[in-house]
Order: structure tokens, then sequence, then C-alpha cells
């Protein structure tokens, strides 16, 4: 199997046809590899996030590593916006979204609808009276 590199800028064509020129089944793992490396950045990205919000409200902490916890954060989202941008170029190019490993998936739901998602989902609308 062929090792791609997945954090290279998506904008980069060749990237992007390296990708391309990938099977389904070579492709797949790179991409689920960019779906978990995207929810562990996410899960320290709102450690960050959250120690600051913390550090915002503690008047015993000095301005200036407040104002430095909120420049990291902003520097942070700005990669995670590439990241996304990122995944969801392999997401289109895979044209699926593949199971993950260890995801757990909610049993399909047996019930009835609520007036509310009948609306969203005209197949599995009643009959109202």
């Amino acid at each position: 199997m062929q090792e791609i590199k997945t954090q290279e800028d998506p904008r980069n064509g060749n990237d992007r046809a390296r990708l391309a020129a990938l099977s389904k089944a070579e492709l797949e793992p790179v991409v689920i590899e960019a779906m978990l490396e995207h929810r562990r950045l996410m899960e320290s990205d709102q450690l960050v996030f959250d120690e600051w919000e913390r550090a915002k409200s503690d008047c015993n902490i000095p301005f200036d590593q407040v104002e430095s916890m909120e420049a990291e954060c902003l520097a942070r989202r700005k990669k995670a916006v590439v990241q996304q941008d990122h995944l969801s170029d392999l997401l289109d190019l895979l044209g699926y979204i593949p199971k993950v490993p260890g995801d757990c998936h909610e049993p399909e739901f047996q019930g009835e609808l609520s007036p509310a998602q009948a609306d969203r989902d005209p197949s599995q609308s009643r009959p109202r009276g």
C-alpha cells in the first residue's frame, strides 16, 4: 500500500491528484486516519479553549497570559479549518463516510417520529389528521 501524507496543503493539486489516483480500498485507510487525527486535534483544541475560558475569569492570571492563550486558541482554530477542509476533500474523493473502528453506532430507530422529525424526513411522515 502507498504511504500518503494527509497533512499537505489541500489546495495543492499534486497532492489531490496523487490521492485521486488511489483506489477506494487504498484511500479509505487514509481517510480514516485523517478522521482520527481530526478528532484528536479537536479534543486537544477543546482542552486549550477550556483552559483559556477558565483563565479569562481568574483575576489572578495576568492579562498578557490570557491574551497569549487567546492567540493560541485562534491559531489552533485556523489550523483546524485547514485540516477540516482537507478532510472534506478526502471524503469527497472517497465518496462516502467510512466506518471508523471503535465508533458506536446507534441502533435503527424503531418508534414513531415526532411531527418535527417527520417534517425533516418526508419518507417517514405519517398522516396528519
